[in-house]
């Protein structure tokens, strides 16, 4: 069978498809190797099958409840046959995702107009961060809101500069300062002049040096501070973003964030470029931050609402 096409004729589950080709082709790929042609399900087999799940970037914490569970099912007879651990897993796999996914808090889609919702931005440097804003204020201008970009990353003029050309390119407004400025009085500035203006959504650009991680928590302490003096209960999201090529150093550096911050939600950058996408799994599972938006390419229009069936559906089918 042509691997471009599903199996059993099925349609592809979206863009997805062919966005998380490198990972469907390390995970549902072996998984497919290691099981085809076998009759038992004996510690040898679980054993490979442990091997995928760690190389996957799905996390060794992770790994283990689900060959734990594969196991269990043996034990109790419910699980005899090879061919049936690829279902297995991804049910696993869904339930574990869907078990972190409570995004009530706040809305990835429409809001009352003239209801300001501020979202801060964290992340180290590198991630994609600026981008994924961009692609955020695309998705919700698409909506009919009007958005509000703001360099709080006042120390490197090219995060600035950047911010800009993004903001000229989706068509929303861009409140900056000088390089230097104290990026909790341009945020503070940034809402008093959103609240004027009827903006929807405020979305935060901010720092990520993260070799200086006590000051730059501190400095993103102050932001949340002070945005919530100007508007009660600002930020009403502190966004991770994290990039996905990184594997297992995404879910060290969402711990660091997670404990200083109250991180919100989490988008994966660059999905389409790795093999790594099973570290959405670990995340979830480990962290329980929902993922609010995956990016999977350099466009705009590459930023989807994550859906965790969606997901594995894509990476195994």
């Amino acid at each position: 069978m042509d691997r471009g096409e599903p199996a059993h004729g099925k349609a592809p589950p979206g863009r997805l498809w062919d966005k998380l080709s490198k990972t469907r082709r390390r995970l549902a790929d072996r998984l497919n190797t290691v099981t085809t042609g076998k009759k038992v399900i004996d510690p040898s087999l679980l054993e490979d099958l442990e091997e995928i799940l760690l190389t996957s970037d799905i996390g060794v914490e992770t790994t283990g409840q689900l060959i734990e569970g594969l196991q269990e099912r043996v034990d109790q007879k419910s699980l005899d046959r090879p061919e049936q651990v690829k279902t297995i897993l991804k049910e696993e796999m869904i339930s574990f995702l869907e078990a972190s996914q409570d995004l009530s808090a706040f809305s990835l889609t429409e809001k009352s107009p003239g209801t300001l919702h501020a979202i801060m931005f964290v992340g180290v440097n590198g991630v994609g961060k600026t981008t994924a804003i961009a692609k955020m204020a695309h998705h919700y201008q698409s909506q009919g809101q009007k958005v509000m970009l703001v360099a709080a990353d006042t120390f490197r003029a090219a995060a600035t500069e950047q911010l800009k050309i993004w903001g000229d390119r989706v068509g929303a407004e861009v409140i900056s300062q000088k390089r230097g400025a104290d990026p909790a009085a341009v945020v503070f500035d940034a809402l008093s002049a959103a609240k004027a203006r009827r903006i929807d959504k405020i979305l935060i650009d901010t720092a990520g040096r993260l070799h200086t991680k006590s000051n730059l928590m501190e400095e993103l302490k102050k932001i949340q501070r002070v945005a919530g003096k100007q508007l009660s209960g600002a930020p009403y999201q502190v966004t991770l973003v994290l990039d996905a090529t990184t594997g297992q150093n995404a879910i060290a550096q969402a711990h660091v964030f997670a404990q200083s911050l109250g991180v919100t939600d989490i988008i994966l950058t660059k999905l389409d470029g790795t093999a790594k996408g099973g570290v959405v799994i670990g995340i979830s599972r480990k962290l329980h931050i929902p993922i609010s938006f995956l990016c999977t390419g350099e466009g705009l229009e590459d930023f989807e609402i994550f859906d965790p069936r969606e997901f594995v559906e894509a990476i195994f089918a």
